[in-house]
């Protein structure tokens, strides 16, 4: 309800979102709301994954210097210390499975639409939702199952009714069986550590009765996502923003998004300290969204990333699923360098722009550093990526929880590296 924003600070609707009343329905106790990146990391191009002016930074409890990522750093580092038994993140492009990469969690971003959006602070109709953050796939196949379904309110969830389906009686241990993967190599050279996980899981996945066939990105597909998908979102999000503050608390003064960078401006030591807001000030200057160009680059992204992307790879092999490396491990948190990190690996710009599912389950630890396996499929296949997940899990068990190191060199090895021969 903040975005971690000052100028939602006292944005006390006293409502549910339908997401909200769907786990309360379902018997799931809300403890409390997680810091997050500010405005989703939309706010500048120099953002800190984790920081936000209402909660400070989130930091990661594998090594505490270590970067949670973002945007839902929060909900990333509180289920991985146990503070609750699953979490929701939302994610336009990474921010529920960078997260999750970094803090040794499942993360799962369903199809855009099974999931309602509805007073859910905005970035992109069109890429936004809401999904779990847990433990372990059976977590995040329970919190799914409660919270899918379709709401009035979101157009795009038209179908979720008719899709939905109970996601924790479709795991079984031996989904991975005569199953086909596309193993998409790319995040490899990153560091030694992690390339041997996914070299690892590779193997893990071959004996669980997996086939494994080496795959490309088609020629031509954005690394990003669709053709124009910055320019999409931009769009987006200056219109989308203005609904929602338009339904806001009315101790929220902001209307539009001209207000929330006047008022950061206006408060700019307490807003602007670390870095400023690039990317409202170039959405703000974007067109309608009833603008020709961002209309022809909507349907251009999507046919890209979705019928002419993944499907034309799931297709040309006969696969169930893409497989690849979800991102780096965590980076220092550090305000005078690239705090924001190593991005996440481009096939999850590409599964974004599509609106497909998108999962990542921990394959290990690289120098005590959490790193995740992704799958990913078409439209829709959201109950057979959380079977292969957890097919996966079950055969490996490579999460291991965290140890609150104050640092990365207060590890044993590394303290024993870094100390001076005697």
């Amino acid at each position: 309800t903040t975005a971690g924003s000052l100028a939602l600070k006292d944005n006390m609707t006293g409502r549910d979102a339908p997401m909200s009343a769907n786990l309360r329905k379902a018997g799931a106790i809300l403890l409390g709301k997680t810091n997050l990146s500010e405005w989703a990391n939309f706010r500048s191009t120099r953002s800190i994954s984790g920081w936000s002016a209402v909660g400070g930074l989130v930091k990661n409890p594998y090594a505490l210097d270590r970067n949670a990522c973002g945007s839902s750093a929060g909900t990333g580092a509180g289920i991985a210390a146990s503070l609750a038994a699953a979490g929701i993140g939302t994610e336009t492009s990474g921010s529920i499975v960078c997260p999750s990469n970094v803090n040794g969690l499942v993360g799962f971003k369903p199809t855009v639409g099974l999931v309602s959006r509805t007073h859910v602070v905005p970035i992109s109709h069109t890429q936004d939702t809401p999904g779990p953050m847990a433990r372990s796939v059976m977590d995040a196949a329970l919190v799914i199952t409660a919270i899918a379904g379709s709401d009035g309110d979101d157009l795009a969830t038209a179908e979720a009714d008719h899709r939905k389906l109970n996601y924790a009686d479709m795991l079984n241990v031996n989904a991975l069986q005569g199953k086909r993967l596309g193993i998409l190599k790319i995040g490899l050279g990153g560091t030694i550590e992690t390339d041997e996980l996914f070299e690892q899981a590779q193997r893990d996945l071959t004996a669980a009765g997996a086939t494994l066939v080496e795959v490309k990105l088609p020629d031509g597909l954005a690394q990003g996502g669709g053709p124009g998908a910055i320019s999409i979102t931009q769009v987006e999000f200056k219109a989308d923003v203005a609904k929602y503050l338009s339904q806001a608390a009315p101790t929220v003064k902001s209307k539009t998004l001209s207000d929330l960078i006047a008022f950061n401006t206006a408060n700019a030591d307490k807003e602007l300290p670390l870095f400023g807001q690039q990317i409202f000030e170039t959405s703000d200057k974007q067109p309608g969204l009833d603008d020709a160009a961002y209309l022809a680059q909507l349907a251009k992204g999507k046919q890209s990333a979705g019928p002419d992307g993944i499907d034309k790879m799931l297709k040309a092999d006969n696969l169930n699923a893409i497989v690849f490396i979800t991102a780096a491990p965590a980076w220092p948190s550090d305000p005078a360098g690239a705090s924001r990190g190593a991005a996440v690996n481009s096939a999850t710009g590409i599964a974004a722009a599509a609106g497909y599912p998108h999962l990542t389950v921990p394959m290990g630890l690289a120098r005590g550093l959490p790193v995740g396996l992704s799958f990913i499929g078409t439209a829709w296949s959201d109950g057979d990526l959380l079977a292969l997940g957890y097919a996966y899990e079950q055969a490996t068990h490579r999460r291991k929880p965290p140890t609150y190191l104050k640092s990365l060199n207060d590890a044993p090895e590394t303290a024993k590296a870094y100390a001076p021969a005697q």
